[in-house]
């Protein structure tokens, strides 16, 4: 088989080289599966990993932690299933998705959803899950319920409304620029443009001083002090990313608001915690609630073009990039 191989952490993106490698196919341990892998999204954290800002991840490694394949070899009863996963441990604490097979325990694999294909499963993990983590420890939004996302348009902001406008709940998204919302919703997604003027004052107005009953800020720092302005009383705030780690914060507003803050990392959420979520994601995804991310040909990359993909995903790409690891 073919795999990604990082011996060490890279100076930059410009030395990042991953040159696709001969390994060999694994060998399994009871109540293991082994799983072509078809498709395989590459995360920000992918990325990140192989130049050394996850200071846990173990070299040397296959990194990546979304999939989608084919079982081909484990318990007969999964023999020949079309599974998908995600875990935080995948890429970064052992081998990870970035190659032509992935050895995973049988209880940590659950069979997509019939009318996703294998190209699309592979880039749903690491978005849904974070954005669904999210939501459920701050709170699943109710029908009319107001939702901030702060980077409406990133792959989490795009997950987050659509989870929160298939529960019935009002969306605004924030980009920087005036931009339309790039994503499937059950609803209209309210897009600001934080360039304009105050998010808060946008968002007071239009909910006639109510404020966001969930803001999911996916950005951190830069919108904090407007993102705090912007909750209702008794809102709850979701954070999964930050550049700033120390940002100013008036405790007197965060009690008299009886504020909630979330914080989330989803690698520390292995494989078994991943198949969990996507238990509870996968009728959504069969009822048409929810869709998978459009996956473009642009956005598709074999192994050997595995760098190419890398800088994409660095550079910031707007589409999912996804490896196609078991193309010959």
């Amino acid at each position: 088989m073919k795999a990604l191989r990082v011996t060490e952490k890279a100076a930059d993106i410009d030395a990042l080289q991953l040159p696709a490698h001969d390994a060999p196919r694994p060998v399994l341990a009871a109540g293991q599966c082994l799983v072509e892998v078809h498709s395989a999204g590459v995360n920000p954290s992918d990325v990140k990993a192989t130049l050394g800002a996850m200071p846990h991840a173990v070299w040397p490694r296959t990194p990546g932690r979304d999939f989608a394949g084919v079982v081909v070899d484990g318990p007969s009863d999964m023999v020949g299933k079309e599974v998908w996963g995600s875990g935080g441990e995948l890429g970064i604490r052992r081998d990870g998705t970035h190659a032509g097979y992935l050895v995973l325990d049988a209880k940590s694999l659950r069979v997509k959803p019939a009318n996703v294909t294998l190209l699309e499963a592979g880039a749903i993990g690491v978005p849904f899950i974070t954005a669904y983590e999210g939501l459920r420890r701050a709170g699943l939004p109710k029908e009319g319920e107001v939702v901030l996302v702060l980077g409406g348009n990133g792959k989490v902001g795009q997950a987050t409304a659509q989870i929160a406008t298939a529960r019935g709940a009002r969306v605004f998204g924030v980009e920087r620029t005036a931009q339309p919302y790039r994503g499937h919703a059950s609803s209209e997604v309210t897009m600001l443009d934080a360039s304009a003027g105050s998010i808060a004052d946008a968002v007071l107005d239009a909910t006639g001083g109510k404020g966001a009953d969930i803001v999911y800020n996916t950005v951190g720092s830069p919108y904090f002090a407007e993102a705090n302005r912007a909750m209702g009383i008794g809102a709850r705030q979701i954070f999964i990313s930050t550049f700033d780690r120390a940002v100013p914060f008036d405790i007197f507003s965060f009690y008299r608001g009886q504020h909630t803050y979330v914080g989330i990392d989803t690698l520390a959420l292995d494989s078994l915690a991943g198949a969990l979520i996507l238990d509870e994601l996968a009728p959504l995804f069969d009822s048409g609630a929810l869709r998978p991310f459009e996956v473009f040909p642009h956005g598709v990359f074999s192994l050997d073009k595995a760098t190419d993909a890398y800088r994409a995903v660095l550079a910031g790409a707007p589409d999912r990039i996804v490896l196609t690891p078991s193309t010959r």
